[in-house]
């Protein structure tokens, strides 16, 4: 891997032609490297191919000369990097379809946010336990599509289990406009791509019952404790959590209406259905990751009580108004986040 970081990777295969992927296609080119843009539909490719733009996904917004729509997987196969960013209930399907046509040792970068519904698992050990001879990596932080299709300003956080690894894929993968900072702990980068999803839900829930700017940061303050208490049952780093991938994600999406899921949460509390929320033809993964987070939070006895009240939601149990009234009558406790802040604990 080294040899690609002293290189700079010439080759990249980005698997998933949606906003994000299309996005990462756009830097990548920027930063000098051919890039393969895999469709999954053969007419999706040909339009792009033919009009020079992802109008399906991200309109607007022309491709870099130097990508390549393609509907081949097997033209993935001589990428020195491939990034996976297709959303997180996808990615056992296209990793299983990828193992004929992908070398061994070829970094897989994994580029969804998010928690396998029927299995609980992360996408690295999804992808680890399927494509187990390649090293796996997660990219995750505060960025919108849009933004870095344009090259506008962004930092995110690169992790894979071998540090030294993570800092090879980040300074093959960066540009002046595009900050990678580099990290060992994979899955407290995971998690906290995860959780804000919903937290970010339930933030449009109270913008949208316009329950006023004191608490939405309040909201925000909290859903991160939420996040933390998650995050150390299961082995993140504190500082990973209050970094990019975690706390500052989480301000992202908790607070624009680019973020799907805030908007999603904001149609809920406007008055919406579930049904009549969701944005057509667009992913809103907080709505897949919820069940399977609280769910999980529930095996760890970590308290998740905002996390629970978006699931009750989003499973019509309970209306918004009384998981209002809920939350506020909760009862006083100490302002804890952190049971230890001691790193990897």
């Amino acid at each position: 891997m080294g040899k690609v970081a002293q290189k700079r990777a010439r080759r990249i295969a980005i698997v998933g032609a949606g906003a994000w992927g299309t996005a990462l296609a756009n830097l990548a080119a920027r930063a000098g490297a051919d890039v393969m843009l895999w469709a999954r539909d053969p007419a999706h490719a040909a339009e792009m191919a033919a009009t020079g733009v992802n109008a399906r996904r991200l309109p607007g917004v022309p491709l870099v000369g130097n990508v390549t729509p393609t509907a081949d997987l097997g033209e993935t196969a001589s990428a020195d990097i491939l990034l996976l960013a297709v959303p997180t209930q996808a990615i056992r399907a296209n990793a299983m379809a990828l193992v004929p046509v992908t070398p061994a040792g070829v970094p897989v970068i994994l580029c969804a946010k998010g928690i396998e519904r029927e299995t609980g698992l992360f996408p690295s050990q999804i992808v680890g336990e399927i494509l187990s001879g390649n090293p796996v990596a997660v990219l995750s932080g505060p960025s919108f599509a849009a933004d870095v299709a344009r090259g506008l300003p962004t930092a995110v956080t690169l992790a894979a289990n071998d540090g030294a690894h993570a800092a090879d894929l980040a300074q093959a993968l960066a540009a002046p406009w595009f900050r990678l900072y580099h990290s060992s702990d994979l899955r407290g980068v995971e998690i906290g791509g995860a959780a804000k999803n919903v937290l970010a839900i339930a933030s449009g829930i109270a913008a949208g019952r316009r329950l006023g700017a004191s608490a939405g940061a309040a909201l925000i303050a909290r859903g991160f404790a939420e996040l933390a208490r998650f995050g150390q049952a299961f082995g993140a780093d504190p500082a990973t959590l209050m970094g990019l991938s975690g706390l500052g994600d989480l301000v992202l999406t908790c607070s624009s209406e680019q973020s799907r899921n805030f908007s999603f949460g904001l149609a809920l509390g406007r008055g919406a259905s579930v049904a009549a929320a969701r944005p057509e033809g667009r992913l809103v993964e907080g709505m897949h990751t919820c069940g399977i987070l609280v769910d999980l939070a529930h095996r760890q006895s970590v308290d998740m009580p905002i996390c629970a009240a978006v699931e009750a939601v989003l499973a019509e149990r309970m209306e918004i108004d009384a998981v209002i009234e809920a939350l506020l009558n909760r009862p006083a406790k100490p302002e804890l986040a952190f049971d230890n802040l001691t790193p990897g604990k």
